[in-house]
């Protein structure tokens, strides 16, 4: 399926191509390379201070760790996203007070930024989901008190729409659309 944008000014083919589908090849299986490079374009993302707070703990589908990923995800999500290859959930650290550190969500988003491009580059989709039990995943996970999880994301290669009911199938198959340049752009407007 392909689901280009209307955009007002060319951009790269992997932005054009990329957007976050909920059907996924529930029979496809991600290898271990796929995922390293996948993770290498986070590591290499740029940081405050070269701080690099993120953390990624990798659920590939079949393992007890995405079980335990999967029990975190809210309701609608648990219908699509278990399909998925295999699901992230990216955590970043806290300060020595435990509060965490306002850049430190800014930092582990452009580490999933570039963890979505280079997914895209080697032909497979991710969606992020906001629509989680963050206490949940925490404990289930193991995760240090340092620690705070922010987001999850699925990674897989992309089905066909059908596999969808409801809401998500009528989503699945809708244009994409964004807000108008004029809308977001408040200074210095080309």
């Amino acid at each position: 399926m392909s689901k280009l944008p209307i955009t007002q000014a060319p951009l790269t083919d992997l932005l054009v191509k990329r957007w976050s589908p909920r059907s996924f090849d529930e029979t496809h299986e991600i290898s271990d390379q796929e995922i390293l490079s996948i993770l290498e374009a986070g590591r290499w993302a740029p940081s405050s201070n070269n701080g690099q707070p993120w953390r990624f703990s990798v659920a590939k589908r079949g393992t007890d760790l995405h079980k335990k990923a999967v029990a975190g995800l809210t309701g609608f999500n648990q219908a699509w996203a278990p399909r998925a290859s295999m699901l992230v959930v990216v955590s970043t650290q806290r300060d020595d007070t435990g509060q965490a550190h306002a850049g430190n969500h800014y930092d582990a988003g452009l580490a999933v930024s570039l963890m979505s491009i280079q997914a895209q580059a080697m032909e497979f989709y991710t969606h992020q989901m906001g629509g989680i039990l963050h206490d949940q995943l925490q404990k289930d996970l193991g995760l240090s008190e340092d620690l705070e999880v922010i987001v999850v994301f699925a990674v897989g290669k992309i089905a066909a729409a059908d596999n969808l009911e409801g809401g998500a199938y009528k989503a699945e198959l809708a244009p994409r659309t964004r807000l108008e340049l004029s809308e977001i752009v408040l200074h210095g407007k080309p």
